[in-house]
């Protein structure tokens, strides 16, 4: 070993970078992004290594830059996720990953007899704890810890 570090994942010249994704959790990150249904050009790798993680996953995206609402929502993943913006292969900025104060769309009430879950209608949250998560349905008023929130 020379002592250089090898990246795992080719650099990128200007995009975002979503590093120290949990490995089990990738995919869902694709979906939370909506990445699944895109055009950008993107990399990403699963089970790399990571001193702080054990293993974790990273999204490297082309010339796309992510809004603080879609960093947000990352939060409800890990928060040990990091967003690094590269400009000219070179991080300019690195993002904080926090929880939003409300989440729309995109978790799943768990109680059966919500509205959400019988008429079709959208979800919607309050965050009413950041340490632990805690979130509450709009609609059922149902509050839910962190193991029992679903993401869709």
């Amino acid at each position: 070993m020379t002592g250089k570090k090898e990246l795992q994942v080719s650099a990128i010249e200007n995009g975002t970078v979503i590093d120290r994704i949990p490995s089990n959790k990738l995919f869902t990150v694709i979906s939370i992004l909506g990445l699944d249904n895109t055009d950008l050009t993107m990399t990403f790798g699963m089970n790399l290594n990571s001193n702080a993680l054990g293993n974790k996953a990273i999204i490297k995206l082309w010339d796309k830059y992510l809004a603080d609402e879609e960093i947000n929502k990352l939060a409800l993943v890990s928060k040990d996720i990091k967003i690094n913006i590269i400009k000219n292969y070179e991080v300019v900025e690195k993002k904080v990953v926090s929880l939003p104060e409300s989440i729309n769309g995109i978790v799943r009430c768990v109680n059966p007899k919500c509205v959400t879950n019988c008429e079709g209608v959208s979800t919607r949250f309050n965050v009413v704890s950041k340490e632990p998560i805690a979130i509450q349905c709009c609609y059922c008023e149902k509050i839910f810890e962190e193991k029992r929130i679903e993401i869709i």
